[in-house]
Parts: structure tokens; C-alpha cells; sequence
């Protein structure tokens, strides 16, 4: 049984690059096209596996070209597919608009399958879930799967981590049941009203999380000023790695969990768990695409 697991969304991401951001009615010309893997738990598994993790992930996705696209992903990565294959609703999808110079990005997703993702989807892998060392999500599926998923990884003493992206409402007591958070400065803002603009800023809202029940560590990424990590005792800023130029950041954030959720299974200390994973990040943006851009377990050793 995999050592992770991972519940999330699967989509198709239709990737635009432009020389800048469109505005509302505006029509621009763009500047390359591409077409490929996405969903933050399918980017992350992927991420995870090709770190060196034994990963599950565990999804809906439709019988179609898309779904298809997932799971050819997912066998090259070396991701277990823990999916159901939905016959009545597409594999979701995503319109990505990235601006050529910065790398900057917007994003629209419509989870299709995935967004039918269920408690009771959950409940039918909880040997699986029982069995592994760490189990981590965000919040792209519905909030009832989530909240189920990490009641049973907590019942079983599994390592779970919460990735809360997009940003949401939080049922009461789901924080409790996370070892781990991993917002970023934005969704951290949203959680906790605590403005985040930098490492002194995002310690307030790590402070905050953990006094809303989070059981071992806080850890707000904070782009190009690195992370911020707090466990009710110690501080811990991890500054940013140099793997070269940033092209394209829209799986950073994948990346970065990914590659924690790696070093956790694989016993690291939480100091090196970022160094590892703040390095799985740094390779990720330095290539096109999400899924594409997850670096192998040599690159990153190499970095480190």
C-alpha cells in the first residue's frame, strides 16, 4: 500500500501564455499554447512520486481523452491511481493565463468528475488511508470528502497535512485533525485576517492557525521570500533556493507540498523536510507546464 496518499482533483490545464494579463473585454494575441496534467492533487502526487515518494492518489475522473491523459501521467510519475472512473461527468479542466516576463499566472478551474469526489469515496479506501505515513489534500473537491479523509488518516495516526487551497470556510474542528498547514500568504490572510506580506507578518498568522487547532506546525509559503514555519515553540524561515531563470510558477506550490510530503514519509526532520521541499520548488518553476515541471529526486539531491 502507498506510503502517501494524496485526495484531490485531476483537470486538464489549457495553458495561454500572453506578453501581459488580460482585462475584462479585452481581446490579446497570445504567445504560446500547451496543453497537459493538472488539479493540485494529481500535480502534487506527481510531484511527491518523482521525489522518490510511493504515492497513491485517490480522485474521480471521466471516461474520456482527459481521464486518459491522467492516468498515462500517473504511470510515468510511478503515482498509484486510486480513481474513479465517472461515466456520467467529464474529467475536469482548467484555463490557465500565464504573462511571458514574470511568470505570473490566473486561473479558472471546473473540477467536472473530481467535484463529485465523496465521503463515502473516501470511506471505500480506508485500509489504504490506515496504512500509509502521510496523507495530505487541499480543498479543490467538496469539503465533506476532505473533512472525512483526514478524520480517518487522524483515527490512524497518519501524518496528514492540509493544503487549504483555493482558500474556504472551515467546518469546525477540521484544523484539528491537521499535523500540518501549508497555506499560502494569501489563503493564510483569508484563514486567519491576518495580513501576510512577509516572514514577520506570516509568523502572526502561523501563531494564529496553530491557536485554531493545528496539532504540529504551520507553514506558510511565501514565494519569492521562501516559507515560514511555526510549531508553537520555534521559528523556522527557509529562504528561497536559485535552480535558475522562473519561467512558469504555477505548480511552485504543488511542487513545494509535494516535496514535504516526500521528505515527512520519508522521516526527515521538519528543517529538512522544507530544504527538500523548498528545492523540489525551485527546480519546478525553472520549466513550462504543472506536472511536467516536477523535478526527479537526483535534481533535487543535486540542488541541495
Amino acid at each position: 500500500m502507498p506510503e502517501i496518499i494524496i485526495l484531490g482533483v485531476f483537470v486538464a490545464d489549457a495553458a495561454y501564455r500572453t506578453a501581459k494579463m488580460p482585462v475584462t473585454g479585452q481581446t490579446l494575441l497570445g504567445t504560446g499554447f500547451q496543453l497537459g496534467p493538472g488539479g493540485k492533487g494529481s500535480n502534487q502526487s506527481v510531484a511527491a512520486a518523482k521525489a522518490g515518494g510511493d504515492v497513491g492518489f485517490l480522485s474521480r475522473i471521466g471516461a474520456d481523452t482527459f481521464g486518459q491523459m491522467g492516468r498515462d501521467v500517473w504511470e510515468a510519475a510511478g503515482v498509484v491511481p486510486m480513481v474513479i472512473e465517472d461515466a456520467e461527468r467529464p474529467t475536469g479542466s482548467a484555463g490557465i493565463f500565464i504573462e511571458e516576463a514574470t511568470g505570473r499566472n490566473a486561473i479558472v478551474i471546473v473540477p467536472g468528475a473530481a467535484g463529485a469526489i465523496s465521503a463515502s469515496d473516501v470511506e471505500a479506501r480506508a485500509a489504504e488511508i490506515a496504512a500509509a505515513k502521510v496523507a495530505m489534500t487541499q480543498l479543490e473537491q467538496p469539503m465533506d470528502a476532505a473533512l472525512r479523509f483526514l478524520e480517518l488518516a487522524s483515527e490512524a495516526g497518519v501524518t496528514t497535512i492540509l493544503n487549504p487551497a483555493p482558500a474556504a470556510d472551515l467546518p469546525d474542528g477540521l484544523l484539528a485533525l491537521c499535523d500540518y498547514v501549508t497555506p499560502n500568504e494569501t489563503e493564510a490572510e483569508e484563514l486567519t485576517g491576518c495580513k501576510v506580506t512577509g516572514p514577520d507578518d506570516a509568523l502572526d498568522a502561523a501563531k494564529a492557525l496553530l491557536a485554531l487547532g493545528v496539532r504540529k506546525g504551520a507553514l506558510i509559503t511565501l514565494g519569492e521570500n521562501g516559507s515560514l514555519y511555526w510549531d508553537g515553540a520555534e521559528a523556522i524561515h527557509t529562504a528561497p533556493m536559485n535552480a535558475g531563470r522562473a519561467v512558469d510558477t504555477t505548480g511552485a506550490g504543488d511542487a513545494f507540498n509535494g516535496g514535504f510530503a516526500c521528505a515527512l514519509a520519508e522521516g526527515l526532520a521538519v528543517r529538512e523536510a522544507l530544504r527538500f521541499a523548498t528545492a523540489t520548488a525551485a527546480l519546478s518553476v525553472t520549466k513550462h507546464g504543472t506536472a511536467a515541471s516536477m523535478p526527479a529526486r537526483a535534481e533535487i539531491e543535486a540542488l541541495l
